[in-house]
This record gives structure tokens, C-alpha cells and sequence, in this order.
């Protein structure tokens, strides 16, 4: 069965009714790589820098996206996570698993990473559960990161 195609109501009178998303934040070891990597391989913009403490902090967002901001917090030195190449394997590990970006189209996407030398991790697929199809790719340091495009309403 697809998303149904409204969302329940929001609630203005939720004491939380001014959370908004804003970004996700990742912990890389080598700020200037991360920098250099999410600009060339993604298109992302740098729109601000700043240092907290030894770390290298960084505000990035998507090439034609000003509402999705993705901190990079780089340099100390980091715990190395598992980096998988598995879709099915990764999703045995408890904690942050990934970021979606929605595309216009995720196979079309795919190959212009593939062409970047961007890690793709296992192949597109649908999943009319939710009416998207998916993809996976995953940054230097195993990121990952989901790709959704809209599936057409079937006939």
C-alpha cells in the first residue's frame, strides 16, 4: 500500500509546535576532506565555518536547497564507525543509519556518483510501501546517504 497522500493534521497547540528540521550532523576526521568531498562529488554550497574547541565546524547545503543544512564536525581525531557496502548489512546496526536527499530521479542520480567516483552502495529499488524509489551511496568515511524519488501513482 502507498503513503497516503495527506499527512495527519499538525498540531499548532503541541508545546513543541516550533520544532523545525534544520540539519543533520556528521562526524568526519578530516574536516577539509569532508569540505572538498560533500562540494565536489554533491554540488553542496559551504555557507558557514566556524570552530568549537579542536574541531572544524561546517554548514553545507545541497546545490538548489536552502531549508536542508548538513553540519560537517571535523578533525580530533575520531572512534572509526563500520563502513558497510552491504544495504542489507548496515541495517543490523543500532544508531544513526543515514540522510535522505529527494531527487528527480534516482538512477539518473546514481550514475552521475558512479561518474564522480562516489561510493554507490547496492542497487536502486522501489518500495511502493512509500511510493519512492531508493537508492544508497555513502561518503569517504561510510556515511550514508539515501537518494527518494516520487513513484507515479499507478493506473
Amino acid at each position: 500500500m502507498p503513503m497516503p497522500a495527506q499527512h495527519p493534521p499538525i498540531n499548532p497547540d503541541s508545546p513543541f509546535a516550533s520544532m523545525a528540521a534544520h540539519h543533520v550532523a556528521i562526524r568526519v576526521p578530516d574536516y577539509q576532506c569532508a569540505k572538498d568531498w560533500y562540494t565536489a562529488k554533491l554540488d553542496f554550497r559551504v555557507l558557514h565555518e566556524w570552530l568549537f574547541g579542536d574541531l572544524e565546524l561546517a554548514y553545507l547545503a545541497p546545490a538548489a536547497d536552502d531549508n536542508f543544512h548538513l553540519e560537517i564536525l571535523g578533525g580530533a581525531d575520531p572512534t572509526p564507525k563500520i563502513v558497510f557496502d552491504d544495504l542489507a548489512d548496515s541495517l543490523g546496526v543500532a544508531g544513526y543509519h543515514h540522510f535522505c536527499m529527494n531527487v528527480d530521479s534516482v538512477d539518473e542520480t546514481l550514475a552521475e556518483l558512479r561518474r564522480r567516483g562516489v561510493t554507490v552502495v547496492g542497487e536502486s529499488f522501489d518500495l511502493p510501501a512509500i511510493s519512492r524509489r531508493l537508492g544508497f551511496f555513502a561518503d569517504l568515511w561510510g556515511n550514508m546517504i539515501e537518494l527518494a524519488e516520487v513513484l507515479p501513482e499507478p493506473s
